[in-house]
């Protein structure tokens, strides 16, 4: 005779506890979707083109597009504003490394 596995309750709420546990420390990674569109970074423009420091606004931007910077630095018409010292300045700034695709 085969036997059937029975969940219990207890055993379902315990792996529930695990899964939220780690979904919480961020070992499973949760991915949001970006869309990618340099007009995006626009609060970033007065920063990039002067010596003014990045508003916060401007980071969160920065932060937000990152995952978008290697296709910017790809397509030729973006490349040189997304390697412009300002954007490099900005982004260390902003504590986004320059990326390296």
């Amino acid at each position: 005779m085969k036997k059937k596995k029975v969940r219990t309750a207890s055993g379902v709420a315990v792996c529930a506890i695990v899964v939220m546990t780690l979904l919480v420390m961020e070992v499973i990674p949760i991915t949001e979707a970006v869309t990618c569109s340099p007009v995006e970074l626009s609060p970033c423009l007065g920063a990039i083109t002067s010596s003014s420091p990045p508003s916060s606004t401007c980071c969160q931007k920065v932060r937000e597009q990152r995952p978008c910077l290697c296709g910017y630095l790809k397509n030729p018409s973006l490349r040189q504003y997304v390697k412009s010292p300002g954007a490099i300045r900005v982004g260390s700034s902003c504590g986004i490394p320059f990326p390296t695709c």
